[in-house]
C-alpha cells in the first residue's frame, strides 16, 4: 500500500528519529512512502524507507524535481506550493502525521475529506486522527485501518452484483 507521511519541514532530532522509524517500518513491510519530498519529517521518513529498501515518492510544491530530498526515488514537481498537500494525501491509502504545523494541519483536513485512515504522533488533535505513542503503533494502525477500508470497499462492490 502507499502511506502518506506528513509533518513539519523544520524538526528536532527526536521528531526526525520518529519519522525515520516510521519510514523504515513502512519500507520493511513493503509499503511505498508518499510525502511532500522536501526536508524535515519528509526527508527523515524517506531516509528510513530507503535504508530498508523501500520505495519513496515525493510530491513537491516546486516546479523543479531536483528540489527533492536525496532519498526520494520518484519526484513529482507540481509548482503548486501548499496546494500540493491535497495530492500528497490523495496518493496514499492511509496517513501518518508526525508533529507538524499549519501545512500538516491542512493535510490532516484533506485526510478527513478524502476519508483516509489517519494516525498521529505528537501532531494536531482532530476527531479523525488516532493518536499513538510510537512509530510501531502508527504503522500497525494504518495497516489495520487501510485493510479494513479495503475489505469494506470490496464487500460494497460484491453487494452491488
Amino acid at each position: 500500500m502507499r502511506v502518506s507521511v506528513i509533518g513539519g519541514s523544520d524538526v528536532d532530532e527526536t521528531t526526525a528519529a520518529q519519522a525515520r522509524t516510521v519510514g523504515r517500518l513502512l519500507g520493511e513491510r513493503g509499503h511505498v512512502v508518499v510525502c511532500g519530498g522536501l526536508g524535515g519529517v519528509m526527508e527523515a521518513a524517506c531516509d528510513g524507507a530507503s535504508a530498508a529498501g523501500g520505495e519513496t515518492l515525493g510530491i513537491l510544491p516546486t516546479s523543479d524535481r531536483r528540489d527533492a530530498n536525496e532519498y526520494v526515488d520518484t519526484a513529482i514537481a507540481t509548482g503548486l506550493g501548499h496546494a500540493r498537500n491535497a495530492l500528497v494525501v490523495m496518493n496514499g491509502d492511509a496517513v501518518v502525521a508526525v508533529d507538524g504545523g499549519g501545512g500538516t494541519l491542512s493535510e490532516l483536513g484533506y485526510a478527513a475529506v478524502y476519508d483516509r485512515p489517519t494516525v498521529g504522533l505528537g501532531t494536531h488533535d482532530a476527531p479523525h486522527v488516532e493518536a499513538v505513542e510510537s512509530a510501531e503503533a502508527a504503522v500497525t494502525y494504518v495497516e489495520s485501518a487501510a485493510n479494513a477500508c479495503q475489505a469494506d470497499a470490496e464487500s460494497d462492490t460484491t453487494e452491488d452484483v
